[in-house]
């Protein structure tokens, strides 16, 4: 179950010649994918391109209509092997993951890919979320293209730029022999817009068809003396071929005045941003027409040097807006203007940050420092005066706590945590290792577990090292899209190779959950295109682990501390895999709210659970929220004056998972915790004993003020 749906928004791909589409980038991109006759498509989910698969995979059978195919693959890594179609046949292919994780995974196959070159346009659709909305490690992927020598096309953020960036990708790729990486940013996969759409073409040349036909050509093998050609071929063939067709469509743009003393150089994704500061200093209007010579790099690896310096022909100053480190396209041009002899002064990471996201502030404070120095004539007065200071934003990390990302209301991965708090209370600390998924939240308060991660299903072969022997057992986490991702083989294969006597507790919430909720190996749901429902316990099996334990409900804390007990304290030598399931809450509110929600509109009878936690009875110890963490649970004030501390209470977003419960009981806290079914629709029965169970309390509570001892009219 994909964490959003777009069944509907489907339709509109099959518009043809003289629409309109209207919607977002990522349904763009794969309009344009389907224009332009891609033969194949791939991928892995991930922010912020995991919507592109939602809708490929609602797309499928559109898709399958005109010959497409399409595969969720396992990994980046499988995604980018399968751009092998194109490199014998005439084939379009393209695949799509999120960067630089993504590409860093991927970057054998990739690597190869290179090597050996295309025949058909290979496209890899990379989701860069550098900045303040990524989730991972900030680093760019333009790195690994300059590394293995593929082109990178990063294009302004609006519709008919990306899909005119997917043709130009495809037809790049084809003429230089080269696979194109184009580059989407956040803002360029969730922008909304419209543009002109054409028919959807059937791929000259389908999958289907050349396995039909087979073909192959042993110069394209990356072996030596191959592989020796190859690196010849990418600078003296298909870097100019490259060259040319950048120039010759001008796929780069320019825009302001020809003639001027100063100029511009961006990245076309950071190209609104960049106009925005220029309207608000007064030097471009809501159209983008600017006073300032804008060159925009649609492509920015590689460089075309003919353009870079026509551009700087007479300019005395020219700044270059270059999101991110290290200063790929500084240095680069920099090295140009060094050996051409310019006497132009280059602007960058002088004036605009080394690292972090280019928000609109940052950029504002980078143009003014730069037309300050260059142009300064040019700034509006309140600007360009001394003594005027621009407003300083304030330091919020001193008054607002930091705000790191938590489980859901109800996740079944909060108590598995908590048990393992409980474990660690009664063995003592242990060496724990995370891994990337919901899971890695478990580092962070209340939990504190786990403080490393170092791939996406390497949890346990993180813990590699400390599988020495020592007193304690290591402990390490795997997430069940992790473990199909690359767990399988790199983490648990590697415990049973190396015979490890370590811990590893699989977390199987039925989905790959942190990418959006998209089905599995292991997801129980009927997937009519996909294989769904192989058990995670007989793969461990297969590959060689002989002690294994399944919890079926990891809301049972008291089991789960049982048998991370069981594991840390066994005899059994050898690798020791726990598969703690449980439904992912967000997914199955999902999917039960919208059937709950009609089940009471027709009127039928419908039960509800809620916790909550009697106040007469909670001594305010807090202890059940240091083992749960859960956003429902919180605290009151009560209106006792005998009763200073605030007690724990749990608020209208509870769904009902009865966690907190649970925890209070397996860490014998207190009583004070309840269940209360919500009856929607009841019978008449139930509604005749409500009704009379209401009634005796209600005699109950005006008999107990009635005899209350009253002191100057106040009840006491």
């Amino acid at each position: 179950m994909a964490e959003r749906s777009f069944k509907a928004e489907v339709e509109h791909l099959r518009k043809g010649d003289g629409d309109t589409f209207t919607g977002e980038g990522i349904l763009a991109i794969t309009k344009a994918l389907l224009e332009n006759g891609v033969g194949y498509v791939g991928g892995y989910q991930g922010a912020p391109i995991s919507h592109l698969m939602d809708v490929l995979a609602d797309a499928e059978e559109l898709m399958g209509e005109l010959g497409v195919r399409f595969e969720a693959n396992a990994s980046e890594a499988a995604a980018a092997a399968m751009l092998a179609a194109s490199v014998h046949y005439p084939i379009r292919g393209a695949v799509t993951f999120k960067g630089p994780v993504g590409v860093n995974v991927a970057s054998d196959a990739l690597a190869n890919l290179c090597s050996s070159g295309v025949t058909g346009g290979a496209l890899i659709i990379v989701g860069e979320d550098y900045g303040e909305g990524s989730s991972i490690m900030q680093e760019r992927s333009h790195g690994f293209a300059m590394k293995s020598q593929f082109w990178m096309l990063d294009p302004r953020p609006n519709l008919p730029s990306i899909t005119k960036a997917v043709k130009d990708g495809f037809e790049l790729s084809e003429v230089s022999n080269t696979p194109v990486m184009l580059m989407v940013r956040i803002r360029s996969c969730h922008v909304t817009g419209s543009f002109p759409t054409r028919d959807n073409q059937r791929p000259p040349l389908t999958v289907y068809d050349a396995v039909a036909n087979p073909q192959s050509d042993f110069n394209r093998v990356v072996l030596p003396p191959m592989s020796y050609l190859h690196e010849q071929d990418k600078i003296n063939v298909r870097w100019p071929a490259a060259e040319k067709f950048i120039t010759d469509n001008k796929l780069n743009e320019m825009f302001g005045p020809r003639d001027a003393d100063l100029g511009i150089i961006v990245q076309g994704g950071m190209y609104n941003g960049l106009i925005r500061a220029l309207q608000r200093l007064g030097l471009a209007d809501i159209d983008g027409t600017t006073e300032i010579p804008i060159y925009v790099l649609n492509v920015t690896y590689p460089i075309v040097r003919t353009e870079f310096e026509a551009f700087c022909a007479g300019k005395s100053h020219v700044l270059i807006v270059e999101e991110g480190q290290p200063d790929h396209i500084e240095q680069q041009l920099g090295s140009y203007l060094y050996r051409s002899g310019g006497t132009t002064k280059l602007y960058g990471k002088d004036v605009l940050p080394m690292a972090g996201e280019y928000t609109g502030q940052v950029m504002l404070d980078g143009i003014t420092a730069f037309l300050k120095s260059a142009a300064p004539a040019m700034l509006p007065d309140h600007v360009r005066a001394p003594n005027m200071n621009p407003p300083q934003i304030p330091d919020l990390s001193t008054t607002v706590p930091m705000r790191p990302p938590g489980f859901c209301t109800g996740c079944p991965e909060r108590p598995i945590f908590a048990a393992m708090k409980l474990t660690e209370q009664e063995l003592g600390k242990h060496q724990i290792t995370g891994d990337i998924g919901c899971h890695l939240f478990g580092s962070l308060p209340p939990f504190e577990i786990g403080g490393a991660t170092m791939g996406y299903g390497l949890g346990p072969a993180a813990n590699a090292a400390f599988d020495g022997g020592g007193e304690k057992r290591a402990i390490s986490i795997l997430g069940d899209g992790g473990f199909w991702h690359n767990g399988l083989s790199s983490s648990i294969g590697n415990m049973v190779f190396n015979k490890s006597d370590s811990v590893a507790v699989i977390v199987d919430n039925f989905y790959s959950a942190a990418t959006g909720g998209q089905d599995i190996m292991s997801s129980r749901a009927i997937n009519d295109t996909k294989s769904t429902n192989n058990p995670i316990s007989k793969a461990l099996k297969g590959v060689g682990v002989e002690w294994v334990r399944q919890v079926d409900h990891t809301y049972d804390v008291t089991k789960m501390r049982d048998v991370l007990r069981e594991a840390l304290t066994t005899d059994y030598k050898g690798p020791k895999v726990i598969v703690a399931s449980s439904e992912c809450m967000l997914n199955k509110q999902r999917r039960e709210k919208p059937l709950r929600a009609k089940a009471i509109k027709e009127g039928r009878r419908v039960d509800v659970p809620r916790f909550g936690v009697d106040a007469d009875v909670c001594t305010g110890d807090h202890a059940c929220m240091r083992l749960s963490g859960c956003p429902s649970l919180s605290l009151k004030v009560l209106d006792d004056p005998l009763r200073d501390d605030p007690v724990a209470a749990i608020d209208q977003t509870c769904v009902g998972c009865g966690n907190c419960g649970e925890v209070a009981h397996a860490a014998v806290l207190c009583p004070s915790f309840y269940q209360a079914d919500v009856v929607h629709n009841p019978g008449r029965f139930e509604a005749w004993r409500a009704g009379v169970r209401r009634s005796v309390i209600n005699r109950l509570q005006q008999r107990r003020d009635a005899r209350r001892l009253r002191l100057d009219g106040i009840a006491t």
